[in-house]
């Protein structure tokens, strides 16, 4: 994993929430094959965009608290934030879900 950051529930609203640009979230667990699928992407995401957003994993097996409150009920789910708000939500693997992604994550900037 390239240097993605893992948030926790006790720091997802700092990390997540008050960030001052967006933030695309990879809800995750170690057991899920998609998972393991759409972390290539996201890693790319991260590298291509840099500083202008923020890119951060959570575990939900070891984070279910936050993934409760979101109402997350299937895994991969990827979230993207703006000003503490949810701005798009993508649940599953797309073979071309990094095209979508970033260009949301664009438009956000």
């Amino acid at each position: 994993m390239a240097d993605i950051k893992a948030v926790t529930d006790g720091d997802f609203a700092n990390v997540v929430l008050k960030s001052d640009v967006p933030v695309l979230v990879d809800f995750w667990a170690t057991w899920c094959p998609p998972c393991r699928m759409i972390a290539p992407i996201v890693e790319q995401i991260h590298i291509e965009l840099g500083d202008r957003v923020k890119v951060v994993k959570m575990d939900t097996d070891e984070n279910p608290s936050t993934a409760m409150s979101f109402g997350i009920a299937s895994i991969p789910t990827v979230m993207i934030f703006k000003d503490g708000e949810l701005a798009e939500r993508t649940v599953g693997y797309r073979p071309d879900m990094k095209g979508d992604l970033k260009a949301k994550l664009e438009a956000l900037i």
